[in-house]
This record gives structure tokens, sequence and C-alpha cells, in this order.
């Protein structure tokens, strides 16, 4: 045991910075999600490490954090920039979520089930769009499904969906009518959630599925779109 402890003491410090680290990427990883830096975004350390107050070394260990989450992307001699996601990228996020969200629903346990915090979300949802807000729109209907996912009641699937969320975040930036995308899911979350207030969970996931399906058609038809172009201006 001795040798196994050694060395032990001389790591201690790096507990509170990994902490400090991880805390960094927790704000990086929400600013991101809520839509504050888009896709392509230079990251400064200087203006990030300033305006948070932490080191160059826990700011670039969040970083190296995130850029394992598939969030950020280091580019040599350039710097550290928001992820630009690919088609293939935006359809794996949809097969995910699939997987994870539909597997949420149909776990559930006898009824009532905790919605509070789903019809909190759709009613943030009918807000923002009453005053055009549609980035607003575009964030209640991801809180919508990160409130979904917590249903499950598990720390490892909410840490799984946290990234999985805030990857969506950078797919839905490419949108250029924001309106179009995210208006009729105003409604169909609404249906989401009586379906889970009657107890139906067959219907709930049904409903989930194709709400899903839809979602990744119209993403993926902008995607598409925009690498046409981006390749024609080439």
């Amino acid at each position: 045991m001795t040798e196994q402890l050694s060395g032990l003491a001389d790591d201690r410090a790096l507990l509170g910075r990994t902490s400090t680290a991880e805390r960094v990427a927790d704000i990086l990883r929400s600013r991101i999600a809520e839509g504050y830096f888009p896709p392509g975004t230079r990251l400064s350390e200087d203006s990030i490490g300033g305006a948070l107050g932490v080191s160059r070394n826990t700011l670039r260990e969040a970083f190296r954090l995130l850029t394992h989450e598939r969030l950020l992307v280091h580019e040599l001699n350039r710097g550290v920039f928001v992820r630009v996601l690919t088609v293939e990228d935006v359809e794996d996020i949809y097969r995910t979520r699939r997987l994870v969200e539909c597997a949420v629903v149909r776990g559930l346990g006898d009824p009532p089930y905790p919605l509070d915090g789903l019809a909190a979300v759709v009613e943030a949802g009918r807000r923002a769009a009453r005053e055009g807000d549609w980035k607003g729109v575009g964030t209640a209907n991801i809180h919508f499904h990160r409130e979904l996912v917590a249903l499950a009641a598990s720390e490892r699937t909410d840490e799984l969906m946290r990234s999985v969320f805030a990857e969506l975040r950078l797919a839905f930036h490419v949108v250029d009518d924001p309106q179009k995308l995210h208006e009729p899911y105003i409604a169909r979350n609404a249906a989401l959630l009586d379906a889970l207030r009657d107890g139906d969970r067959e219907r709930a996931e049904q409903l989930l599925a194709a709400y899903l399906d839809v979602s990744l058609e119209r993403v993926v038809e902008v995607y598409r779109r925009r690498v046409g172009e981006d390749g024609q201006g080439g």
C-alpha cells in the first residue's frame, strides 16, 4: 500500500485545479448550449481567462475537456475555436438522442411523473415565441429535452446528454430561419407533456420519435444546402 500511495501527496494540488477546470468547462459548455458562442468563434484565452478570473493553465485544461466532447477544436498556430458540425455530426447527434430520449420515456415507472420542469419550459417557449425571441425558443426547446432526460434520475445520462445538447445548439446556428425551425416544436412539446400527464408512455414515445425524425430532416436539409453553397462559393 505504501508503494501505491507514493506520490499521491504531490498530486493533491491537482484536485483543486481539476475541479476548477471542470467548473470552467461547465460554464463554457452552458454558454455554447445557450448560443453565446456560435460555431467558428475563436475563444480568446486572455478575454475568457480574465472574465472568469482563472489561470491560463486552468483555461487550457477546460478547453481540452471540451475538445474531447467535440465542442471545440484546436487549430495549430491559430487557437481554439467552437466546432463547426458536419452533416454526419448532425445525423449522429440525432441517432444518440433517439436512443437515449426514447429509452428514458420507455423506462419511466408508473405515473404520476415529476413534470413541473417540463411544464415550466413549455411555457417559457410560448412566452419567447410571443415576444418574437426565436433564439429563446430554441433554448427553451433544448431545456425541454434536458428536463425530459432528467426524468430518468440518472447522473450518467444527464452528463452524457449535456454535451450532446450543447452540440445540438451548434447545429441550430446554421439555420437561416430560426422561426421556421423552432415554432412547430412548441406545440409538439406541449403534446408530449400532455401524454406524460396522462401517464401514456407509449403515446409519449411515439410522439417523441416522430418529433426527432422531423427535426433531423429539417436540420439536415439546411446543412446539405449550406454545404452545397459553400462548395459553390469555394
